[in-house]
């Protein structure tokens, strides 16, 4: 019986999520201000990463992966710039 060795050259859903994940540890997390502020992020980011665990990026670009309370922390003067702006 032969086993099937999986494609070393690249292509599919798993290099993806490896490429992925590479990409967001390259990424710097910034620390810092998101510990003072409440950021802005779509609420579908938010909870997909409570679920995956992954940073999320705010409206004013601050990447931080959230699990403190929003409502405890002023909102950041950036995001609530950005979000004015995009109001109808």
């Amino acid at each position: 019986m032969s086993s099937i060795e999986p494609d070393k050259t690249g292509g599919g859903v798993d290099t993806l999520d490896r490429e992925l994940e590479e990409l967001l540890n390259r990424e710097q997390i910034e620390e810092g201000d998101h510990e003072r502020f409440s950021h802005y992020v779509p609420k579908n980011k938010v909870l997909e990463s409570a679920l995956t665990g992954k940073p999320v990026r705010a409206l004013c670009g601050k990447l931080w992966t959230p699990g403190r309370d929003p409502e405890k922390f002023p909102v950041c003067p950036t995001c609530k710039e950005i979000y004015e702006k995009m109001k109808p």
